[in-house]
């Protein structure tokens, strides 16, 4: 798969829903995880993401407008060990006990399926950064319905060890905007990561539609200390 430029993967579409972004800085120094939340809904577009200790979570900006926190309130990034989650539901806790349990990221993952937000299907992407000693991999997973039908879930795992400096790899949930939204299709698309913390956050943010985005997280991880680095952006901040 040819490398492309998320500034362009983001730019081109309106609507790519909720997406993960895994990979390693161009200086090849940094675990670099990124995570950003669309809505077109009131209720979706209704938050901002807040810091919880090393984590992350959603939560509403206007608590008199919320309608319903289902599907939209979670923790999208949690921490254990040298295991840095990053999910668009609440299969971040899932992963985070089944990893506690010895489970693996995959195995996990079993127990979930598809949100249930039918006719969308949306599919529940995942993704963990593992940073120890010095060593670095990540793994991401799509859970979806079998081309629109609910009756099979597609499940995908992809694995990548020792990434390579300035690439990352990018997961979104909807190939475009639509009724039914169209569910994200292939593997995760191979795109550049470039610049530091800041400067790479500003891109992923400016290149976002500006209508339809909500949030967005960017962390940085040192390969040699495990300290990391965050950025959170808020629409309505």
């Amino acid at each position: 798969m040819q490398i492309r430029s998320l500034e362009k993967e983001l730019s081109k579409n309106t609507y790519p829903g909720r997406g993960i972004v895994a990979g390693r800085s161009d200086d090849g120094r940094f675990a670099v995880a990124a995570y950003f939340i669309m809505g077109r809904s009131e209720n979706s577009r209704n938050r901002i993401f807040v810091s919880d200790g090393d984590g992350l979570r959603t939560q509403a900006y206007d608590p008199a407008r919320m309608k319903d926190p289902s599907l939209i309130i979670y923790s999208p990034v949690r921490v254990l060990g040298h295991d840095t989650i990053v999910t668009n539901g609440d299969q971040t806790d899932t992963v985070f006990e089944g990893l506690e349990k010895g489970l693996s990221f995959e195995r996990a993952l079993r127990s979930r399926t598809y949100e249930p937000d039918s006719p969308n299907f949306t599919p529940r992407i995942s993704a963990l950064l593992h940073v120890e000693g010095g060593e670095y991999y990540y793994e991401m997973s799509i859970l979806k319905s079998h081309h629109g039908n609910p009756e099979c879930t597609d499940r995908q795992h992809f694995f990548y060890d020792h990434p390579i400096a300035g690439e990352g790899s990018f997961l979104h949930t909807y190939v475009s905007d639509g009724n039914p939204l169209p569910s994200f299709e292939g593997e995760p698309v191979r795109v550049n990561i470039s610049g530091n913390i800041d400067s790479f956050g500003k891109l992923l943010w400016e290149s976002l539609n500006s209508d339809n985005k909500v949030s967005l997280f960017v962390r940085y991880i040192d390969l040699e200390t495990a300290e990391s680095e965050t950025r959170i952006y808020n629409k309505w901040e």
